[in-house]
């Protein structure tokens, strides 16, 4: 249980819910800021704004999938006011105060170092990121679906980037009959992707790969899909772009060029946010109670 544990959950969407809910289960004492126009209230749960919180009696924060952007804003589904993290705020937490976030931006990694708090990255682990891309397949698929006019079942799809998120797209849209083939630089995932039974090539072929594409799914946060890549793509071809934003696409030159191209980071929270939301409650839950164990046996 957690009982006294002062969390604060900082904006997000749907997926927050199942947070919210599994730590009031656990006797949390949670503080809700960005969830004003959430059309629900919380029994064990007060919706407050960021200046009624007292940051010395904090323990923990819980911030969305996305974290922070460049000046420390947050994003939030349930509200129209603004959420900012800064500095001499999160200074005023007890140097034990977690801060939980999906991805770990620069400026959050900045803030943390500079205030000596731990930040913990969801999205870096193993079990997380796996159970996620379950949703993600799905989202992928509707996403496909209805932007194109051909079947998967014999369309030529290229997925960028065999981490755990690519292995599962590349599993599925096979699975489904499509000529599927996987782009990476790492040796090992170039002949996990020739066990699976799906064509591999090293990234620095990409231009000679894409000549014949139809459909092509990147997960890699980083621009690969280039101007000079998307050149030698055909004009009819789909790109949807999973990585987190900005994604790894030139957009402004795929538009010019007239390639229908889609970021579409955060799918799971989109398609499945109940199951997504799940993923992530049971994890921090778990995080959270390891904490407190570890305390107490000090």
């Amino acid at each position: 249980m957690l009982t006294n544990r002062h969390i604060v959950v900082l904006g997000g969407d749907a997926r927050q819910i199942q947070v919210i809910e599994k730590l009031i289960s656990l006797d949390a004492r949670i503080s809700l800021v960005g969830f004003d126009q959430l059309d629900r209230n919380f029994n064990g749960a007060a919706k407050v704004a960021m200046d009624e919180l007292h940051p010395e009696e904090i323990d923990s924060l819980i911030l969305p999938v996305s974290g922070t952007d460049d000046q420390g804003q947050i994003e939030t589904t349930f509200s129209n006011g603004t959420i900012r993290l800064t500095r001499d705020w999160v200074e005023k937490t007890p140097e034990h105060c977690v801060i939980y976030s999906g991805i770990a931006t620069a400026f959050l990694n900045q803030l943390t170092k500079e205030t000596k708090r731990q930040v913990i990255r969801l999205f870096e682990r193993d079990d997380v990121s796996i159970y996620n891309s379950i949703p993600t397949v799905e989202g992928t698929l509707m996403v496909v679906i209805q932007n194109t006019d051909i079947t998967i079942h014999r369309a030529r799809i290229i997925v960028l980037g065999l981490g755990r998120t690519g292995m599962s797209l590349a599993r599925a849209f096979h699975a489904l009959g499509a000529q599927v083939k996987v782009g990476d630089r790492e040796p090992e995932h170039i002949a996990r992707a020739t066990e699976m039974g799906v064509a591999a090539f090293h990234l620095k072929e990409l231009e000679k790969e894409v000549q014949d594409n139809e459909i092509c799914i990147n997960t890699i946060p980083a621009l690969v899909l280039t101007s000079r890549v998307l050149s030698r793509m055909p004009s009819d071809s789909l790109i949807v772009d999973v990585a987190s934003k900005p994604g790894g696409t030139d957009f402004r030159y795929a538009k010019k060029r007239g390639i229908k191209a889609l970021l579409v980071p955060g799918l799971p929270g989109l398609v499945a946010p109940k199951t997504a939301g799940r993923i992530i409650a049971n994890v921090i839950a778990e995080l959270l109670q390891d904490k407190l164990k570890g305390e107490e046996s000090e």
